[in-house]
């Protein structure tokens, strides 16, 4: 097994997001010679270059580390379980935030959507799916798009499911994730029914963004969705947490919503 340079990691990481040599050294106050050099192996870059080409190149922090370890380097960022003791006030934080945000839908996932924390509006919609979909870890993608899950109540699916998918490969995009990949491939895999469509509902309001277009005990909601991260983590973990919200797209939807929660 080949292990590979930093020089190889830099280079890659640069391709992909289709930066010149040129361009990087401008933005990292460094020269193209120099990343050309490390590049190749013939110059071993400083620890804080690593991180400041890293930086730049918008590399996750997970894989800061690796860039770090290739370069002869200990890894900077820690990576925590979340139910660390240590994680104790980040877990406090994150209950308090779904809590606050009921009757409205809100919950955190991971790297590869496995939820970590949700409220009581999420659960409630939820209601009725099969057993072998919430056993934990409960998986948003898996239970969103599964023919026996959400799927069969979304009714924009199709749109709503193309616009998960391609949320997942911008992910896979920016970070080289076996475990996101093999996601992506099963739920992408998962058989489309067609249902009438909603066109004329879509049309009667002026929705800022797609919205999700789901059933529950009959009635038809309508949300946005809104997707949240952590600024400059110092952690893994937190960095490849991802606190989603789902805001009512309509006055209908905000006002059931109330209702169930009262």
């Amino acid at each position: 097994m080949t292990t590979a340079t930093v020089g190889t990691l830099l280079r890659t990481w640069r391709e992909r997001r289709g930066i010149s040599q040129l361009e990087l050294a401008g933005r990292a106050d460094s020269s193209s010679r120099h990343i050309s050099f490390v590049e190749t192996g013939r110059s071993r870059p400083s620890e804080e270059m690593v991180l400041r080409l890293a930086e730049h190149l918008d590399v996750p922090v997970r894989d800061r580390n690796a860039l770090l370890v290739a370069a002869g380097y200990a890894p900077r960022y820690a990576h925590t379980p979340l139910d660390a003791p240590a994680m104790e006030v980040l877990r406090e934080s994150l209950e308090r935030l779904m809590t606050a945000y009921d009757p409205y839908p809100a919950l955190v996932v991971d790297a590869t959507y496995d939820v970590v924390a949700a409220n009581r509006a999420v659960m409630m919609l939820l209601d009725g799916m099969p057993e072998h979909l919430l056993t934990p870890p409960l998986n948003v993608m898996r239970i969103t798009l599964h023919p026996d899950g959400l799927a069969r109540r979304i009714h924009n699916l199709r749109e709503w499911r193309g616009h998960l998918l391609e949320q997942m490969e911008r992910q896979i995009a920016l970070a080289r994730s076996p475990a996101l990949r093999e996601l992506y491939e099963e739920v992408a895999a998962y058989p489309v029914a067609d249902r009438p469509g909603d066109t004329e509902a879509r049309e009667s309001v002026p929705y800022i963004a797609l919205p999700l277009r789901v059933e529950h005990d009959g009635e038809i909601l309508s949300f946005v969705s809104s997707i949240s991260t952590f600024n400059t983590p110092m952690d893994v973990t937190v960095a490849e947490l991802a606190i989603e919200t789902l805001l009512p797209a309509d006055a209908a939807t905000a006002k059931y919503l109330r209702s169930t929660g009262s």
